[in-house]
């Protein structure tokens, strides 16, 4: 029994010595990671907090296009941006927004927001829908060298067609019929198979292609 119960004291002073050397830090890693995973789950309730009130805004921007309301849909997309647009919902706010102020005939407020998702949108391919929309406004106001700004990078292949046309329309405006029919060709070789049947795009891009073949020349 005595032997017993040196042994246990041996194990004993063991444990004591070991707390004393490692206690410190893993009592440090416990509260860490508890802090971790409170942190973690408070993120993500402010996450989805972001995500639901973002959500609203944008109802309220939807509900604004369906009535045309330019300045309701301007007033709730400038809050998305404000406060969410780390959300899904901002750049989506900002599109439909700059389609109804295009609408209203108020290019310079469809500009702000679309050179927003231009600049800050996550996916590549809205940043592409922006930046064709934001040329043809540019374009349409005679500020060429915004507008060839705005087409300077190419785009996702399946806005090939819409891209090369557009920098054909910019390049006839800026006096360049050459370098159009080009953009022109390339817009009608990039349509290709994607072509929607009925879709009379391609018949137009080629009529504008050849009512320059003699001024090219």
């Amino acid at each position: 029994m005595a032997v017993y119960d040196l042994e246990e004291q041996e194990q004993l002073a063991e444990m004591k010595a070991w707390w004393a050397q490692y206690g410190q830090l893993i009592s440090t890693l416990v509260v860490a990671v508890a802090v971790a995973s409170l942190s973690w789950q408070g993120w993500q309730w402010y996450q989805r907090k972001q995500s639901a009130e973002a959500a609203a805004l944008y109802s309220v921007v939807q509900r604004a296009a369906a009535q045309n309301d330019a300045a309701a849909a301007r007033q709730a997309t400038g809050q998305i941006l404000e406060k969410f647009d780390a959300t899904a919902y901002a750049p989506m706010a900002a599109l439909l927004s700059a389609k109804v102020q295009i609408a209203a005939g108020d290019a310079a407020n469809a500009a702000l927001p679309l050179q927003w998702v231009a600049d800050h949108a996550a996916e590549p391919t809205l940043r592409d829908i922006a930046r064709l929309r934001l040329a043809a406004i540019k374009l349409g106001a005679g500020e060429l060298d915004a507008a060839q700004a705005a087409l300077a990078a190419p785009m996702a292949p399946m806005l090939g067609a819409r891209y090369h046309d557009l920098r054909g329309d910019v390049l006839v405006a800026a006096g360049k019929p050459e370098e159009a029919r080009t953009a022109y060709q390339a817009a009608i070789d990039a349509a290709g198979e994607i072509n929607a049947a009925g879709d009379r795009s391609v018949d137009i891009i080629r009529l504008k292609r050849d009512a320059l073949s003699g001024v090219a020349r």
